[in-house]
């Protein structure tokens, strides 16, 4: 009965944390422990502040190592237009939510990919929001995927997909027939204790009925909204492994062993429903993109 209350009240990324804490009193008390007191207290504190409040955490994991591996795809937005040899524009039309999506909210300026989210009076598809996204045409199975870039303060995210699953709950299979990876999701700038954090995700078996998600927490990013952070995934045959500037945030093999269908990259900018205001705007800047393979 204790474990039932504890599954209904805790997520499970709670719960995964409570789980660390054993380990880390362990490692607390041990002899290299001592000599290291100061980070192990402050990861215990964070871990206390998720099982409470579900708080955002600090990436403390292994350095991002990528031997072996050699980049397939590479843009660095080095000219004045979209490479459409590389990208293609997502979704464009009217979405199920009533947002609009539009090539012309997609710019290369300076070295920078820049998709904006705002209100058009005059817009193609009528007045509304109007928003951006993008995806590469090319697909991959298993790789590692990084993106540099500056989030917007609403909506903006760097993630994977696949047509297992977009297509239909009978070709995701858990998992390993496609998934929606999403590196990272900046949707936490108004909430107060996780404003400055991302969102990281896993979703599976479609987007109907049979839809199941694993939320594998919030993790702090330093100036998320007005500087270049990178964020990556290591995607393997074994596990994903989730990077935020080099570091290893979390990993997941969720749900019945990870993807192993082809997935594409996707850029995607879109105004959450709450927002009402006419006058607001705002722009997801990314520097650069590289995908790698090993050899």
């Amino acid at each position: 009965m204790w474990q039932t209350f504890l599954n209904w009240y805790f997520a499970p990324r709670q719960l995964h944390a409570a789980g660390e804490l054993a380990g880390l009193f362990k490692a607390l008390f041990s002899f290299d422990g001592l000599k290291r007191a100061g980070a192990l207290l402050l990861t215990i504190f964070e871990i206390f502040g998720v099982i409470l409040f579900d708080a955002p955490r600090t990436p403390r994991g292994p350095q991002l190592d990528l031997t072996g591996y050699s980049v397939v795809l590479e843009d660095n937005f080095d000219g004045t237009t979209l490479d459409l040899d590389i990208w293609e524009y997502r979704g464009t039309g009217t979405s199920s939510q009533g947002r609009m999506y539009r090539p012309e909210q997609v710019r290369v300026e300076n070295g920078k990919l820049i998709l904006k989210a705002e209100y058009k009076a005059d817009g193609v598809y009528g007045p509304g929001f109007y928003n951006a996204m993008l995806r590469t045409k090319q697909e991959f199975t298993y790789g590692y995927f990084e993106a540099t870039c500056i989030a917007a303060k609403h909506g903006s995210a760097w993630w994977l997909n696949s047509t297992g699953m977009s297509g239909g709950e009978a070709l995701s299979r858990g998992g390993v027939g496609g998934s929606e990876l999403d590196i990272f999701e900046a949707y936490n700038y108004d909430k107060l204790l996780s404003k400055n954090s991302v969102g990281v995700n896993v979703h599976v078996d479609g987007y109907g009925a049979e839809l199941k998600s694993q939320q594998l927490g919030n993790w702090r990013v330093k100036n998320l909204y007005t500087k270049m952070n990178t964020f990556g995934l290591l995607w393997t045959q074994d596990e994903y492994i989730f990077f935020i500037n080099g570091v290893e945030a979390v990993r997941s093999t969720f749900k019945e062993g990870v993807s192993q269908a082809p997935e594409y990259a996707i850029f995607s900018l879109a105004l959450p429903l709450e927002i009402t205001d006419q006058s607001y705007s705002t722009e997801f800047i990314i520097d650069s993109v590289r995908i790698l393979q090993k050899d």
